[in-house]
Order: C-alpha cells, then sequence, then structure tokens
C-alpha cells in the first residue's frame, strides 16, 4: 500500500493526493492498463458517478470510467467500493488515448457526458465530438447494433449527453458529415420519453438543471 502522506502534489494552492488513487484496486493508470473486451466506456467521465450508476442497475455488463485527472477519477472508484459494484473499472487517462485501452470493435457504448465545450474555434480541434475522436471511436464500436428483446437497437453506439446548445449542434453536424447514423435525439432529454438510463445525472448535471439549462442527447452509430 501505498502512503497518501508521502504523495501529495500542490498545484493552484489545492492537494491532490493520487496515492489514494493508486490504493484502489478497480483504479489503473493507462500504462498498467491491460487492453481488453468491455461493454460500456465513458470518455471525460469526470467523478465517473455516471457510469456507477450505470454499472449498478446493468450488472451484466462491464464499465470503463475514463478521466485524465485521478482526484476526480477516485470518487466513482471509492463510491463503487463502498456500495459493492464490481463491474466498472477507472482508468487515468488523455481522451486521445482511448484507442490504445480496448481492442478494435469491441465496446457496445461510448459515453461523452458534458464534455468540455471548448468554445473558440481555433480549440475545436479539442473537442471530444472532433472528427479526430469520432474516428477512434468508430474503430473501438462494435459493428453492428446490440438489438433488445423487441428488435430495437438499445443503448449501443455513440451517445452524447449536453447542455451547451452550440457545442451540442456542432456535435450534431460533425455526425452527419461524417456518416453516423443518428439513432435517438432530444433537445430536452429530462421531458422526453427516452429511457431512464440517459436521464441519470451527472454531478454537475444537476446542478445545471437547478439553473435552469436544458440537458440534451443524441445515440448515434457509424454508419
Amino acid at each position: 500500500m501505498i502512503d497518501p502522506n508521502d504523495f501529495v502534489i500542490t498545484r493552484k494552492r489545492k492537494k491532490y493526493k493520487f496515492a489514494k488513487f493508486s490504493n484502489a484496486s478497480n483504479c489503473f493508470e493507462c500504462s498498467e492498463w491491460q487492453k481488453h473486451t468491455v461493454d460500456v466506456v465513458e470518455v471525460g467521465a469526470g467523478t465517473g458517478l455516471f457510469s456507477v450508476e450505470l454499472a449498478e442497475r446493468h450488472p451484466e455488463k462491464t464499465f470503463v470510467a475514463v478521466d485524465v485527472k485521478a482526484d476526480r477519477l477516485q470518487k466513482g472508484a471509492y463510491a463503487a467500493i463502498e456500495r459493492g459494484i464490481t463491474n466498472i473499472s477507472f482508468v487515468r487517462a488523455r481522451a486521445d488515448q482511448i484507442d490504445k485501452l480496448f481492442p478494435l470493435h469491441s465496446v457496445e457504448t461510448i459515453w461523452l457526458t458534458f464534455a468540455d465545450p471548448f468554445p473558440k474555434k481555433r480549440s475545436a480541434g479539442r473537442r471530444m465530438s472532433h472528427p479526430i475522436y469520432l474516428a477512434k471511436y468508430a474503430n473501438l464500436l462494435r459493428q453492428g447494433l446490440t438489438l433488445n428483446r423487441d428488435k430495437k437497437s438499445e443503448f449501443s453506439g455513440l451517445c452524447i449527453k449536453h447542455d451547451n446548445p452550440d457545442f451540442f449542434n456542432w456535435s450534431l453536424e460533425q455526425l452527419v458529415q461524417e456518416d453516423w447514423k443518428l439513432l435517438e435525439l432530444s433537445f430536452d432529454l429530462h421531458e422526453s420519453e427516452l429511457a431512464d438510463d440517459y436521464k441519470i445525472m451527472t454531478t454537475y448535471e444537476r446542478r445545471w438543471l437547478d439553473e435552469g439549462r436544458v440537458t440534451k442527447l443524441v445515440r448515434a452509430h457509424k454508419s
């Protein structure tokens, strides 16, 4: 075990104890993660609590929450441990490393939940719905759609949740231009009849809804 007191990093006058992340059995650095097939991946997961809730609802599936900041991920990691949820892992990695974590066409669903919108035009390449990232997602997603008992595609593909209309509309444009098929779309998720799993709220989403913002969602699959 690593002693957290020996590994304190000071940044912007805040102390982040990354040893707590290292000590969790469900947490991995990108370099120590062994590439293998999983069902659901959340990229830019923040605390990962959204994926924790999904994992608890779907014990038959495997989940991975990916984020570059260990101090955020460890919140979800320890919540999963405390709740006895064993079908989820947490990986500290950048979004552009996503294709190094999983085999080709091995992931059923990829979630982008409230990604940084990078509003300035010169930063468009950093948006996680940019064609560069869409190509990575397309290579990771399983070919064909997962069907439920009613023969309808369910939760497979790329799912994007966001409250920023400019980012969301821009993301829709990129999906269409890159020949993704839009399977489900709502400009007011919590007033829609879409599945309850989509409506699981992230940490920040609860706050934003209280401020009157509206959550939008699209689920798409590469044609």
